[in-house]
């Protein structure tokens, strides 16, 4: 029996020939991540194991974006604990204040992930970097601990969801509307401890930032991760980003599937998800009744410049509701350039929204968008579980930039064409 992408990935890295559903391997890693959350954590674990040098200080990436600059006093703390170990170990990708960026959308914009590669991160969103047709997943601290202390990780061999997508999307629809519709069809668990294997036609009319939205989520239908295959939109991606070596790997013809899912992308509308659960997805044109307070366009799912852009075409020329906040948060200091030179912080500003810097902030309801008792936000983050930005009772709806730029002017669930 054949290979998926993801079984060679992980043959490759723990030097066997093959493997098979279930199976435990031992892989070397070619990066760990961690944040000002999680780091911190996971460097008390290293010394506690009688470390005392990372394996490869080349890496490692660590990365300040959830409470940066500091919100507090113990944020503050954290956040000098991981300077000082990433300093004394010389690691190399560690990006203070001023450099950083949301680590999901810093290290694919850095070149710092590649295909073929094994990552982890003390995050659950790293499953992101399948989207460059990589292995990477989410671990806890001490994994990240013992990763960064031997360059290794143990994993058992998921079994696969082949997710093929045919057609090309229309209008606004974007990567964030793919995979709210995938997970609205199998379910938040529908894909638990496996592996989500996008390929078919139409993945090649998919931008690199939809792909990197979708396989950010890939944890959201609880999958071990989410892969792409290496295509020439993904070649020109790297070519300008990454310089070392790496491999691309396609699945055998006779791989074994758990099952397949086929998404019609001609045929997607702009879709939502509805408190409290990303597998209540719902088409946006049949919540429009739903009032908002807030609107917040960014995150790791959705600060790319891509995301910025079509929240800007929105904006231009109107202006956000006067019982709306909107906060719009770029992903990296490159997306805040590109926004300035390209008039988006303008347009911003002029629709009554504000522009801050790149952080996590509101999406785990840590500062910079809390939201109080009984309010409710369409955000383009990727959870909306119960209390996740704020009080306990307010309520979160997923979407993606378009509807939430056209939310915050309408002062409630709008599509595109209600302000267009």
């Amino acid at each position: 029996m054949g290979m998926t992408m993801t079984q060679k990935i992980l043959a490759r890295a723990a030097g066997v020939p093959s493997c098979s559903a279930g199976e435990l391997l031992m892989c070397k890693l070619d990066m760990v991540l961690g944040n000002d959350i999680t780091a911190p954590v996971a460097i008390n674990e290293f010394f506690k194991m009688g470390a005392t040098k990372v394996f490869d200080p080349d890496k490692i990436a660590l990365i300040p974006d959830h409470f940066v600059p500091n919100k507090d006093i113990k944020s503050a703390e954290n956040a000098k604990m991981m300077r000082e170990f990433a300093r004394s170990q010389g690691v190399t990708h560690y990006y203070e204040v001023g450099r950083v960026g949301i680590e999901h959308a810093l290290l694919p914009e850095q070149g710092i992930v590649a295909p073929g590669e094994v990552i982890i991160g003390a995050d659950s969103h790293t499953c992101t970097y399948g989207a460059v047709g990589a292995f990477s997943t989410g671990v806890g601290s001490t994994d990240m601990g013992v990763g960064m202390a031997i360059g290794e990780c143990w994993f058992k061999v998921p079994e696969a969801i082949r997710v093929v997508l045919t057609g090309k999307p229309r209008g606004y629809v974007s990567g964030k509307d793919v995979i709210l519709h995938l997970i609205g069809e199998i379910g938040v668990d529908g894909a638990l401890y496996q592996s989500l294997e996008f390929t078919g036609d139409g993945v090649a009319s998919l931008s690199m930032d939809s792909r990197l939205t979708i396989a950010n989520m890939a944890i959201e239908a609880g999958a071990k991760n989410g892969i792409f295959p290496v295509d020439d939109v993904c070649r020109a991606y790297l070519a300008e980003r990454v310089t070392r070596e790496w491999t691309a790997f396609e699945p055998d013809p006779d791989a074994e599937y758990a099952r397949t899912v086929t998404i019609d992308l001609s045929s997607l509308e702009l879709t939502v998800s509805l408190p409290h659960l990303p597998e209540n997805a719902k088409p946006a044109r049949d919540v429009k009744d739903m009032k908002i307070d807030q609107v917040v366009i960014g995150s790791c799912t959705n600060g790319r410049i891509s995301d910025m852009r079509m929240a800007a075409e929105i904006l231009k020329g109107h202006k956000v509701a006067e019982n709306v906040r909107c906060i719009i948060i770029p992903g990296t200091q490159q997306v805040v350039k590109t926004c300035l030179a390209e008039g988006l912080v303008d347009i911003f500003i002029d629709a009554g929204a504000i522009f801050t810097m790149p952080t996590c902030g509101p999406c785990l309801g840590g500062f910079c968008g809390v939201l109080a008792s009984g309010e409710r936000a369409v955000s383009t983050t990727n959870r909306n579980f119960v209390g996740r930005m704020g009080a306990k009772n307010s309520e979160i709806i997923l979407a993606g930039p378009a509807v939430a730029a056209a939310s915050a002017v309408m002062g409630r669930v709008a599509t595109p064409e209600e302000v267009l």
